[in-house]
């Protein structure tokens, strides 16, 4: 179970205030993803979730339980995969459990197997594609005991073709595994396409400008991306967001 609460954060750096009374939830097995101009704060978001700063005001909760300033709640996948070249990919991906002593060689196996890398389980990160990377670094992130998620624009780095099939792919994965997930991105469609909420921030300094609710049926297929309800959904988002820039 993860239920995460933002009560009232505000973060400044020097005299920069950077998020002024960012409040939101994410709950148990939800997918809420967070959208934003540019320098809008995202990332900062995920560094206050993560503990790496500690908020000027408000607090951060997690089960009820205060996590501001704490490390090592939440499990982490930052834009590039960040896996460590002498490592193999079996290696890779059983980090998170090895540093908290819970490493499962045979569960991590099956979840390599599951991601279609079967037979690359001794591959070192340079005999991979970005696709087959960013499939390594999810499976560290779902083997990681923390049970929230925070995802940063994992995908940006990929084409459109491999982008959306590893839409596909997560959707599948999280849908069999049921974690909270809380993703950062700059794309309306791929927003539209993982999440139950999107919620989009104002400028600097950010704050919860507006939440949609996507209502959506689960499991979903790419197909709904052509749909004229889905085109409608994406249009209201991205008036949204016109009128922040």
């Amino acid at each position: 179970m993860a239920e995460l609460s933002l009560t009232g954060i505000a973060k400044s750096f020097e005299d920069t205030r950077v998020l002024e009374g960012i409040s939101f939830d994410v709950h148990d097995a939800e997918f809420v993803s967070i959208l934003g101009p540019s320098g809008s704060g995202k990332s900062t978001i995920f560094n206050l979730i993560g503990g790496l700063y500690q908020p000027d005001e408000g607090d951060i909760k997690l089960d009820g339980e205060s996590i501001a300033g704490k490390r090592g709640s939440i499990s982490y996948m930052p834009q590039s995969p960040s896996l460590f070249p002498w490592r193999t990919l079996l290696d890779n991906v059983m980090l998170g459990s090895e540093i908290v002593g819970q490493q499962d060689r045979e569960a991590s196996l099956q979840m390599i197997e599951k991601a279609g890398l079967g037979g690359y389980e001794n591959a070192y990160p340079h005999q991979l594609s970005g696709g087959m990377k960013q499939r390594a670094a999810f499976i560290r992130s779902l083997l990681s005991p923390q049970p929230l998620i925070c995802l940063d624009e994992p995908f940006s780095a990929l084409d459109e073709f491999t982008r959306l099939e590893m839409q596909k792919w997560l959707l599948s994965l999280w849908s069999e595994y049921k974690r909270s997930v809380l993703f950062v991105t700059h794309n309306i469609e791929e927003a539209l396409f993982l999440s139950d909420r999107v919620m989009v921030l104002s400028d600097r300094p950010a704050r919860v400008k507006k939440e949609f609710k996507i209502p959506f049926e689960r499991p979903r297929d790419e197909s709904l991306l052509l749909t004229e309800e889905f085109l409608e959904w994406k249009k209201a988002i991205y008036n949204e967001l016109r009128m922040i820039t």
